[in-house]
């Protein structure tokens, strides 16, 4: 669809509505189960809807498209099986399976660093932040109640883990998107790229090795479960590792765990499908969420919003650095407008290339700072698809989720401190 009018910073104003309702209203309440993220999406919407001067009719139509986008929908399919698949792993006694192995092979002062690890290794091995956050959120929240420990401190490890994967792996979409767009291999980009992060990682470890802030107290103990009761964790995340569709990888953890726990007497198959019933409708609000997010960001778009951002950000471009900072404010302000870090990519990666070649910035660079900036801030907004499905599972507000993301926010540092010491060098030779 064309746009339909030209840069507009009014266009804008939907998302101001969204993040004052919620975010600012959540603060001064002091309380961010006060105000129902629906209703903050919800308002903002009829704002965007309300703005345009078409027939109602035409307004509604084109919020409607991006509400049922290709990639929105992907995203509810992703949730409706998550839903279904986490529900019924823990009926049949998955979770706590695996919480007891975890607790017993990793000394508790290691846990979060373990954590950690984990979420790193298997996203990068997925190739998806929210594979990743999928399998191990569950985990990581029954962890947490099992050892008194903070469960968004928990959650917001596999995400920060999660992010580590999905910005350095081969078969990421976002790795895809930057290098398709700026014309480099991903062999360049990776060299790139994990010179840049690797620092930020090994600092989180760090934090989470020798920070007091959460100690851990708890008692491992046996698990009553089978052994086999693991196995629908086990068989997600190999055939996720052997570039098996999420979509399949879901339905296979689903169809296992039904297996499973009814060969072992832990569920009928009455309960197997009233389980997955629960899970699914556990999932309704971040449907309804991920929908309205969709539509509203398409009418900013049309709107001008995106225009207005990337007419701004690059007018007054005279240096390498302020080049590469624009690159990286345009993913960035395009990544808010979207919730999507692979579409924001992919809309703004042809003005990044110009400005590239303009600037004399290698294409592996801009990749990596498309990649980089992108995953950063998909990881700190609270209507990302990432910390909504982390939210949804572990039955928190994502907002809380923020304030102990370590991973993501030291990686944004150290992508600004690329940029102004201009690291790494080699990579224009």
């Amino acid at each position: 669809m064309q746009n339909r009018s030209n840069a507009n910073i009014i266009a804008l104003l939907p998302l101001a509505v969204f993040l004052g309702i919620y975010l600012i209203g959540s603060i001064i309440a002091g309380d961010f189960y006060k105000i129902p993220i629906t209703v903050a999406g919800m308002t903002a919407s009829i704002v965007a809807i309300a703005m345009t001067r078409r027939p109602i009719s035409e307004s509604i139509g084109d919020y409607s498209r991006g509400a049922t986008d290709v990639n929105i929908m992907l995203m509810i399919w992703i949730f409706v099986l998550a839903g279904a698949f986490a529900a019924s792993t823990k009926a049949m006694g998955a979770v706590d399976a695996t919480v007891a192995l975890t607790l017993k092979i990793i000394p508790e002062e290691f846990l979060p660093a373990g954590i950690f690890i984990a979420a790193c290794f298997t996203s990068i091995s997925v190739g998806t932040s929210v594979g990743t956050i999928v399998a191990l959120t569950p985990i990581a929240s029954a962890i947490a109640e099992q050892t008194g420990c903070s469960i968004p401190w928990l959650v917001a490890i596999v995400v920060g883990g999660a992010l580590f994967g999905d910005n350095l792996s081969f078969i990421s979409d976002t790795t895809i998107a930057a290098t398709r767009t700026q014309g480099c291999s991903m062999r360049d980009k990776f060299r790139t790229n994990i010179l840049i992060v690797t620092p930020a990682a090994l600092i989180t470890l760090c934090i989470y090795i020798f920070s007091e802030q959460h100690t851990l107290s708890y008692t491992p103990a046996e698990s009553i479960a089978p052994w086999y009761t693991i196995l629908p964790y086990l068989l997600v995340l190999v055939s996720a590792i052997a570039g098996m569709n999420v979509l399949k990888v879901l339905t296979l953890g689903i169809v296992s765990s039904g297996i499973i726990g009814i060969a072992c007497g832990k569920l009928t198959i009455l309960d197997w499908l009233s389980t997955m019933g629960g899970g699914i409708d556990s999932m309704g609000q971040l449907i309804i969420i991920t929908m309205m997010a969709g539509g509203m960001l398409e009418m900013i778009r049309i709107n001008g919003g995106i225009e207005y951002i990337i007419s701004r950000l690059t007018s007054r471009v005279r240096s390498r650095r302020g080049a590469e900072a624009s690159i990286a404010s345009l993913v960035i302000f395009a990544d808010i407008c979207t919730a999507n870090n692979t579409v924001a990519i992919i809309s703004v990666g042809s003005i990044a290339r110009q400005i590239a070649e303009r600037f004399g910035i290698s294409p592996r660079r801009t990749a990596s700072l498309l990649d980089t900036f992108s995953c950063f801030i998909q990881g700190i907004i609270p209507y990302g698809a990432q910390l909504l499905m982390a939210a949804g599972l572990a039955a928190i507000s994502p907002v809380e989720i923020i304030s102990h993301l370590y991973y993501p926010i030291i990686m944004g540092a150290c992508a600004a401190i690329a940029i102004i010491v201009q690291y790494p060098r080699y990579d224009d030779k």
